[in-house]
């Protein structure tokens, strides 16, 4: 019953809204980008690198998002690596719901990401391991804030939530949780990994919500729990994890599709349309020259190759990540990890330097359409702001004098 509901309730965003989608710019410069810079350090629990970050995601919110709801959840443990010593946890929640909506009565789109960072080796960065994905969730947010703005007051605008019936559509808010204590202090094992999230969702199961709520506690509202993790390296492979969310990642390799089929890609697969006038090329045999675009790269994968898998599937297996507690608990996920991993894993090298930000920025952008669909947000977007399609005029506009979106498939 609820899955369907899920599934009648996305809404697919029209060409036009794609083109508004914000792209993350400068914000994502890994030595003064405004989201992401202030993520790459050594962000060990219960270390001054990992207040300094979570004061980042705080002093973000409360600034450029001032309508969010922040929240953090503490929690203390010993380590194998650390003794008799207490280790200190620090979630944080950031949500944000229709103003007619009371508590127990919103199913919230659930965007995570885990903000720490290895003990060992020393120094050691973790740039998609997950300070990238983190920054694609503070850009998600500020993304679909003034569309969520628009749509929710022209409802208002309408009665919704004063003389009018609300259904559960009307009900839908969505929040962003950047975890603590992901990774393992020694080696990983159920009680040294998860800390965050182990004390998160059961802190989320024993929150009861009031009598006659639509939702039980927390932890039932959470309507979808996507988990983003090592992404930022270049040629991501993502599969599909999960039958009963399948549908879900359809929609967001359907995104991805439709993206690089308009050219509002930067990680290649659309590539070889940013320039208007394709490269003459000689026919054989030394014929008249035909304007035919180069052949995309090979490299020009996509991230989400499922697409067309069937939703029946079985895996043999899955990424143990901070999503364990909360299914364990009954709560649908959707998985955005990478196999195989990135080269980089657990290594030094998993710095900066390394990321690929044509990968990073697309996976942003594609991250706020999903948000966008999933909330209804079609025709909130700002056509005139800074959005993909902006940018993908300015460069066919700079590379061939005229303004000319050519599609390509993948």
């Amino acid at each position: 019953m609820l899955c369907t509901f899920l599934v009648s309730a996305y809404s697919a965003l029209s060409d036009d809204t794609l083109h508004a989608i914000p792209g993350p710019g400068d914000d994502f410069n890994i030595k003064t980008g405004k989201l992401l810079a202030p993520i790459l350090r050594p962000r060990v629990p219960g270390s001054p690198g990992s207040a300094a970050v979570l004061s980042h995601f705080v002093d973000f919110f409360k600034t450029s998002l001032p309508k969010w709801h922040i929240s953090l959840q503490n929690s203390t443990s010993r380590t194998p690596a650390t003794g008799d010593k207490e280790i200190p946890f620090v979630n944080m929640i950031a949500s944000r719901d229709p103003p007619w909506s009371k508590p127990g009565d919103v199913g919230r789109l659930t965007l995570v990401a885990h903000y720490d960072s290895k003990l060992t080796p020393e120094g050691f960065i973790g740039a998609t391991d997950s300070a990238a994905p983190c920054a694609m969730l503070m850009h998600a947010a500020r993304s679909v804030d003034d569309a969520l703005t628009r749509k929710w007051g022209a409802m208002q605008a309408k009665g919704v939530g004063k003389d009018t019936h609300v259904g559960l559509e009307e009900h839908r808010g969505i929040q962003i949780i950047f975890l603590d204590g992901e990774e393992a202090f020694a080696s990983w094992t159920n009680e040294d990994s998860l800390y965050g999230a182990r004390s998160l969702a059961a802190h989320m199961e024993g929150r009861p919500y009031p009598a006659l709520s639509t939702y039980k506690n927390t932890i039932s509202s959470i309507s979808l729990f996507v988990l983003l993790d090592l992404l930022g390296a270049k040629n991501p492979r993502v599969p599909s994890y999960f039958p009963t969310t399948h549908w879900a990642y359809r929609h967001m390799a359907v995104l991805e599709k439709r993206f690089r089929s308009l050219s509002l890609f930067k990680s290649a697969g659309n590539r070889s349309s940013k320039t208007t006038k394709p490269a003459a090329t000689a026919k054989p045999g030394g014929g008249k020259k035909s304007r035919k675009p180069p052949k995309a790269k090979p490299r020009d994968k996509p991230f989400l190759p499922d697409l067309d898998k069937e939703g029946n599937f079985y895996m043999a297996g899955m990424v143990q990540d901070d999503h364990v507690p909360f299914m364990a608990r009954g709560v649908e996920v959707l998985h955005i990890i990478p196999t195989p991993f990135p080269q980089e894993w657990h290594h030094l090298d998993d710095n900066g330097e390394n990321l690929d930000m044509d990968t990073c920025a697309d996976w942003a952008v594609l991250v706020t359409a999903f948000v966008g669909e999933w909330m209804d947000l079609d025709g909130h977007f700002d056509p005139d702001g800074p959005g993909v399609g902006a940018r993908r005029r300015s460069l066919d506009t700079q590379e061939g004098g005229e303004a000319i979106i050519s599609k390509t498939e993948l």
